[in-house]
């Protein structure tokens, strides 16, 4: 057996979004035996996911441990993505997306979901804006799914996750709102009447349209606190991705 990590994201024609996944992906420890490729399921030309997995197997890989680069199971990305790995025998949407040519046998990962250290991640990225801590709601905004199936899916990992960024912070109360559906200004609304000050987190792994104009622009008019700081940069992350492949290799060997 020799084992490879694949990391995939989503990808960006904005190259410094590009720079920030590969930053956060350079901070890992995994050892100087243990070969790894990131790749991006569309827009970074000579970096998609056929490029990763020729890439790993051209080094001999035989296991490739696929970490999944998004915030939420409820992407239909992971389910296409794993689909189109040999994961799963069908997607659960119909999907573009090709079978890659793949030889390796693949072990396929999670998103980041209710995971505690992305909840350290987002207190840590929203703490400034904090002035009254025993009257504040963190209201965490996804991107969400109008898909059935899917929208469950987020709405449990990001209810999760918002249980978890409260006990940390020693708010009042978190909550969260998806942009898919659409009840971002409804929650920020119900928390003001309950007489909640209301801080903003968005999400995202990075900055970008929907961190920088579509939720500003949902909550137009309205009193709220946010700075729009996304997930990445951040060193947690690499320690999140690390963990998951460690597990992943302790499984690999016991099967030995």
């Amino acid at each position: 057996m020799v084992p490879g990590v694949l990391v995939i994201s989503h990808g960006s024609r904005d190259q410094n979004w590009v720079s920030i996944v590969d930053e956060a992906v350079s901070g890992l420890s995994l050892g100087e035996d243990l070969r790894l490729a990131v790749s991006f399921l569309e827009l970074v030309e000579g970096r998609l996911i056929q490029d990763g997995i020729d890439e790993l197997e051209h080094a001999g890989v035989t296991d490739i441990i696929v970490i999944p680069l998004f915030v939420s199971s409820g992407s239909t990305h992971i389910d296409e993505i794993a689909y189109a790995l040999g994961a799963k025998p069908v997607p659960e949407r119909e999907t573009d997306l090709e079978p890659f040519r793949v030889t390796a046998r693949v072990h396929f990962g999670y998103p980041v979901d209710d995971d505690p250290d992305i909840a350290q991640m987002l207190w840590e990225k929203t703490r400034e804006l904090s002035q009254h801590p025993g009257r504040e709601v963190l209201l965490l905004i996804g991107h969400g799914s109008r898909h059935e199936g899917f929208r469950q899916r987020w709405e449990r990992g990001i209810s999760s996750l918002a249980a978890r960024v409260r006990e940390v912070s020693g708010l009042a109360a978190a909550d969260y709102g998806l942009l898919n559906p659409d009840n971002v200004r409804s929650r920020v609304e119900h928390w003001q009447a309950q007489g909640y000050e209301v801080l903003v987190a968005p999400l995202f792994l990075s900055e970008g349209y929907f961190t920088k104009v579509v939720i500003p622009q949902r909550l137009q008019g309205l009193e709220y606190a946010y700075s729009g700081e996304t997930l990445l940069p951040h060193p947690l992350l690499p320690r999140w991705i690390g963990r998951q492949v460690e597990a992943a290799l302790v499984q690999l060997r016991s099967r030995e």
